[in-house]
């Protein structure tokens, strides 16, 4: 599967009214992500992504992010058992944070511990 591009931001009008796909990482390298359940709309939690866990994410159709104490890429529920499946992805518009909503697999908990 080839890697999904991210654009180079070139004008107010081609981020906020374009199509194409130019998230705006901070000075970190990272950008927010609100995940939110499919069914339900809880808020679950808020994550953080790089350039590689957006990709991860948006190729496999499986939450990655970074942890920044670990400074480590990470798919969410890779230990746990409670992947987040991506059932859509979204921008705001000056695409600087991502919102997804997801389905977790098992007894639909969020955090490793079951909550």
């Amino acid at each position: 599967m080839p890697a999904i591009p991210f654009h180079q931001r070139r004008s107010v009008e081609q981020v906020e009214e374009g199509h194409e796909l130019a998230p705006k990482f901070g000075k970190d390298g990272l950008v927010p992500c609100v995940a939110s359940d499919a069914t339900g709309h809880e808020v679950l939690m808020l994550g953080w992504m790089n350039p590689d866990a957006l990709r991860l994410t948006l190729e496999t159709g499986e939450a990655h992010y970074v942890s920044r104490s670990r400074q480590t890429l990470w798919r969410k529920g890779a230990t746990s058992g409670r992947v987040q499946n991506v059932a859509e992805a979204r921008i705001d518009d000056d695409q600087d944070a991502i919102w997804l909503r997801v389905e977790i697999g098992g007894d639909a908990a969020s955090c490793h511990f079951g909550y």
